[in-house]
Order: structure tokens, then C-alpha cells, then sequence
């Protein structure tokens, strides 16, 4: 049985107070690799795209959290929702699909520590 297939949408996020995030498309994600797996495969790859600027490309991401699942409401944030990390936050032993990725779900992959002092004193900049 062939591993099942999704295509995500992962949106880099370097800063929250700015709201300066980029989105980047991924097909053919196996939902059957760990968080941890994809984690790893992001880090390698996103260093790799010249679309990218280079405060993206060599920033510190260590976490991810779903944004948005297809056919589901989305939240009003225009970067990331606050709420329901103990849901939303992505376990790293956990697989993809376990997690609840499934096709066009859109991921944010920031800094753990900028979101906390974001989620402690969430303040925009402009």
C-alpha cells in the first residue's frame, strides 16, 4: 500500500509583531512521516529556494502549528490564531496524519520562543 500524498501549504513566519510571513507550497508531503521528518526536510530546504529572501531562508524555525484545514472555518488572524495550541501545535513524535494534515491544510513554521513572547504581549507594529 502506497503511502498517501498531500499537498500543504507552509507559511514561514518571521515576525509576528510585523506580520512579515511568506507562504511556500509543498506536494507530495507523506503523511505518514513524523512531524519531527518533516521538520528536518523543511529546515533543509527552505535555505535552498532563491525565492526566498534571505531573512527566510536563514531563520531560526523550530515549530508548527496549523492555521487552517480545507473545508474548515478559517481564524480572523491575519498571521496565526493564539488559541488552541494544546490542538493545533504539532506534536514531533506524532506522523502527520495523526496530527490532522490532510490535504490543503496550511502550517505556520516560526520560532517557538518569538510566538511566546508574541502570545504573552501580542502588540503589532504597524
Amino acid at each position: 500500500m502506497a503511502s498517501e500524498e498531500v499537498t500543504v501549504t507552509v507559511r514561514l513566519i518571521r515576525s509576528f509583531e510585523h506580520r512579515n510571513f511568506r507562504p511556500v507550497v509543498y506536494h507530495g508531503v507523506s503523511v505518514e512521516q513524523t512531524v519531527r521528518e518533516f521538520i528536518e526536510f523543511l529546515k533543509q530546504d527552505i535555505p535552498l529556494r532563491p525565492s526566498l529572501p534571505p531573512p527566510f531562508r536563514n531563520y531560526k524555525y523550530d515549530k508548527l502549528k496549523i492555521i487552517h484545514q480545507a473545508h474548515k472555518s478559517k481564524t480572523n488572524e491575519l498571521v496565526l490564531g493564539l488559541e488552541d495550541d494544546d490542538r493545533l501545535l504539532l506534536k514531533e513524535e506524532s506522523t502527520l496524519k495523526a496530527a490532522g494534515i490532510a490535504s490543503e491544510t496550511e502550517i505556520a513554521f516560526f520560532c517557538e520562543e518569538d510566538y511566546r513572547n508574541y502570545k504573552t504581549n501580542p502588540i503589532l507594529s504597524w
